[in-house]
């Protein structure tokens, strides 16, 4: 058996042009330890979408970036589904 002219085709039921059609369960709660240094910000862990499912990515103390703050990750609602906001260190 050949597979000639065989087309691979993502599945659309579930996320399509960077929309998820999945809502993000809600967030997980996390323990905050102490920070491993003065000045340590928290990142707060998130809902990832991976292949075909939410998976959660855990928090984690960061470095400080003098100037700015963290601003976190975001799943915002557009249409039909959800697209994900990631979170950054912004100026200010």
């Amino acid at each position: 058996m050949t597979l000639q002219g065989c087309v691979i085709v993502p599945d659309q039921r579930h996320y399509a042009d960077g929309v998820v059609m999945v809502a993000p369960p809600a967030p997980r709660v996390e323990v905050i330890g102490n920070a491993p240094s003065p000045g340590f910000v928290w990142i707060s862990g998130y809902w990832n979408w991976v292949g075909d499912r939410h998976e959660w990515v855990a928090g984690h103390w960061s470095a400080p970036h003098p100037g700015h703050h963290w601003v976190a990750h975001q799943w915002v609602r557009q249409g039909d589904g959800w697209r994900m906001k990631p979170g950054h260190w912004e100026r200010g």
